[in-house]
């Protein structure tokens, strides 16, 4: 199957009216895109906000006269949207993919700490006996450990007493992290996220790794019960939002790993967690950090 692709600027025109009328005009699939390459996002829980230089991508299946029902298409948005679509959009044909596996055919196994490796689930095992391996197909979710985040926490899970002990991953993504807890000897994890995807992604890599009786999955609405180590690879926003409740879900004397942080922003974290845990340090690799600290007795 093959598509064509209405690309244009969003420029001042709202999101939503975008969407909707893309949408009513029968696009498969509608892309935001940053087109300046600005900081990262930190959006509110359920919060959509977009860059200031945005780009619109939406995909139409292709017809027997593509071109027709391309201008077609066009004409109706400049009809719901105005003319600004119609004076700088771009159409182009697109050969279907499996998008969100194309850039996964470069990805290679990697080691984290002194043992924990993360494998392609195609790949080869590592040639070390003492290997404890994660064997990953993230989907739709984020996390392969690719991201400097992700590496620090998997670098300090690694070193963490977690034997025989329970687990939260908290904003789980693929479920890497969770995985890995059990792999490296937790008794149980549950795996929290508000997307229904990355729920989706864990469960699946649960069950590819083969310990899907120890991983539980649920959104952010029930209560959570207290856990040796919490881990919430999220964004710094939302870190300092959740503190009372990450605080309440990590048990007395237990691990606590935060990330998706830069590095200006470790302060203002730490601050927010400062009552309930002891710092331990804040672990750096780039232009980011991972703060790991201990729940006071």
């Amino acid at each position: 199957m093959t598509f064509y692709e209405i690309e244009f600027p969003l420029a001042a025109l709202e999101s939503d009216a975008v969407e909707a009328a893309l949408m009513e005009a029968g696009a498969s699939s509608i892309t935001f895109v940053d087109r300046a390459d600005e900081p990262i996002l930190e959006p509110k829980p359920g919060e959509i906000r977009l860059w200031s230089d945005t780009l619109v991508r939406a995909l139409f299946q292709e017809s027997a006269d593509s071109t027709r029902d391309a201008l077609k298409n066009l004409m109706q948005l400049s009809s719901s949207l105005g003319k600004h679509v119609t004076e700088t959009a771009r159409v182009r044909a697109v050969e279907d993919q499996a998008w969100e596996r194309v850039w996964l055919k470069d990805w290679n196994s990697m080691r984290f700490g002194r043992r924990l490796w993360v494998v392609p689930s195609s790949g080869e095992l590592p040639q070390d006996p003492d290997a404890v391996v994660v064997r990953l197909d993230p989907g739709l979710a984020f996390g392969t450990g690719t991201h400097p985040t992700t590496a620090l926490c998997l670098q300090i899970l690694d070193s963490l007493p977690v034997q025989g002990r329970s687990v939260i991953d908290y904003g789980c993504g693929s479920g890497i992290l969770g995985i890995a807890a059990i792999k490296l000897g937790a008794s149980a994890v549950v795996a929290v996220d508000i997307d229904e995807q990355a729920l989706l992604a864990t469960r699946d890599n649960a069950i590819r790794n083969q310990v899907s009786d120890r991983v539980s999955v649920q959104n952010i609405h029930p209560p959570l019960k207290p856990a040796y180590c919490v881990m919430a690879n999220i964004l710094a926003g939302p870190l300092v939002e959740l503190a009372p409740l990450l605080t309440a879900a990590c048990a007395p004397g237990g691990y606590l790993l935060l990330s998706g942080l830069l590095k200006q922003q470790a302060y203002e974290v730490k601050a927010a967690y400062s009552a309930g845990f002891d710092m331990v340090q804040v672990t750096e690799r780039d232009d980011w950090c991972c703060i790991y600290a201990r729940r006071a007795s």
